[in-house]
């Protein structure tokens, strides 16, 4: 099977405000700083992933679809720079879609709104047309700012020819026992698992719980990332591994985090790192970061990976 990753996923042009603290509703603060570049967590994660395999013959390849405008050339100037192959990508329709993030410069917190756009219409019947390359690949990457039912088939077609299939639940929404069922890897952060499950997710402790509670719904081995702290990864019959959180430096920025642990996560399990290693890796890959602006822009080089692991 070809070292390949497929991330089918989403682009939008990311949209950043940076000032003292969040705004409440009905309130205007003013701000520090704006920015616009790429983002989209099918992007950001086909980024990080491309960067974390630099120089090992591996591919990445993304899946999606971006408008006949700005931002769209951005995509692709985005892609081509970190080594993202784009041919599965659909242009034209409906325009690029974008997202607006808040971000508190003092704690690095943010949140954000995302209108999809075009990568909103990739259809089933899309992802039918890529079948021979999710098939041909080792890792199918996938997210949640597609609709459900085209995510699903991308799970269908890579499960059906023993692709390993990892899942991030982003943003948050319930999910059918049938979809998880497809899930080798599910990467749901602490508010996803919460809403997934109904429970809390407030300690460590709790996080362990959570995670079994997810696995009894399907998926193979559950990462549960728990920002600042690390991650902690159950698998059916196995004992549960945290890996605790990797300090790069003063956190500028957690936005990109997840889409960097997820794109790290899938590049070690494509070169066949154990659970336990691909976590480490993927965590070393958002502990760098964080202490960068911006998302795409903030994903690590596999060479500052790989000395922040050594220590």
């Amino acid at each position: 099977m070809a070292k390949t990753i497929v991330v089918l996923g989403s682009f939008v042009a990311d949209v950043a405000f940076r000032m003292g603290r969040l705004p409440a509703w009905g309130e205007t603060v003013l701000g520090s700083g704006l920015a616009l570049g790429p983002g989209g967590k099918g992007s950001n994660q086909a980024v990080a992933a491309a960067r974390a395999l630099q120089g090992s013959g591996a591919r990445v390849r993304i899946a999606s679809r971006v408008g006949d405008d700005a931002f769209g050339q951005i995509a692709h100037a985005t892609w081509e720079a970190a080594g993202v192959e784009a041919s599965l990508v659909d242009v034209g329709g409906v325009p690029t879609g974008s997202a607006a993030i808040l971000i508190d410069e003092v704690s690095g917190n943010n949140a954000i709104v995302v209108v999809p756009g075009a990568c909103y219409t990739l259809t089933p019947e899309d992802v039918d047309r890529m079948a021979e390359a999710i098939r041909g690949a080792k890792v199918l990457l996938v997210q949640l700012e597609l609709p459900l039912a085209t995510v699903q088939r991308g799970l269908e077609i890579a499960r059906a020819a023993g692709v390993t299939t990892i899942l991030n639940p982003a943003p948050a929404v319930p999910l059918s026992e049938e979809m998880l069922s497809l899930v080798d890897y599910l990467t749901p952060n602490e508010s996803e698992a919460a809403l997934l499950t109904g429970l809390p997710v407030e300690t460590v402790e709790q996080a362990e719980v959570c995670a079994r509670a997810l696995l009894e719904r399907g998926p193979k081995v559950v990462i549960l990332t728990l920002g600042e702290r690390g991650a902690i990864a159950c698998a059916r019959g196995g004992e549960p591994v945290f890996v605790p959180a990797f300090h790069a430096g003063p956190v500028v920025e957690t936005t990109g985090a997840g889409d960097a642990f997820c794109g790290g996560f899938a590049a070690a399990l494509l070169e066949g790192k154990a659970l336990s290693e691909a976590v480490r890796f993927g965590c070393a890959t958002a502990g760098i970061s964080v202490t960068r602006a911006g998302t795409a822009p903030s994903m690590p080089q596999r060479a500052e990976i790989e000395a922040l692991l050594r220590g």
